[in-house]
């Protein structure tokens, strides 16, 4: 296959392009993100989801009714999450004591990333993007623990 000259130079001009690789910063952002989404149900911090969580997120889980033995699907709306952790902090019933936070990095590119979240209710996965410099939660899919 022949290529022109044009093609050529801008191939070489597209391969000279540096490549942002995600550093440090990212990491430290996306994981203050996920804590961020996690803190804000355990401590009722409505603040935390605003700066977290785009507007648009979906958000969806699983879990298991009390008396039953199968799994119920559940979505959340930004609002209901919004009203969730403004109960919490109206209530003063933040996470149990002792409660599980953690939060695992699973993938960071120069747009997108992923992360999991294990929590008091079970574990979320969630999926975020850079909006305008900023690492947000766009998608979660959660469920609660694994049946036994």
């Amino acid at each position: 296959m022949k290529m022109s000259s044009a093609a050529v130079a801008a191939l070489a001009i597209a391969l000279a392009q540096p490549v942002h690789a995600q550093g440090p910063a990212d990491r430290v952002a996306v994981e203050r993100a996920a804590l961020d989404y996690l803190e804000a149900f355990y401590e009722g911090d409505s603040t935390k989801l605003l700066r977290s969580i785009r507007p648009e997120v979906q958000k969806y889980g699983y879990f298991i009714p009390s008396g039953k033995d199968a799994y119920q699907g559940e979505p959340m709306s930004f609002q209901e999450m919004l009203d969730y952790a403004r109960r919490v902090k109206a209530t003063g019933r933040g996470a149990p004591e002792g409660a599980p936070k953690k939060v695992e990095i699973l993938d960071i590119l120069d747009q997108t990333a992923a992360a999991k979240v294990t929590a008091w209710w079970g574990t979320d996965y969630l999926q975020l993007a850079r909006h305008d410099g900023r690492w947000m939660i766009l998608h979660v899919m959660w469920q609660s623990p694994a049946k036994k």
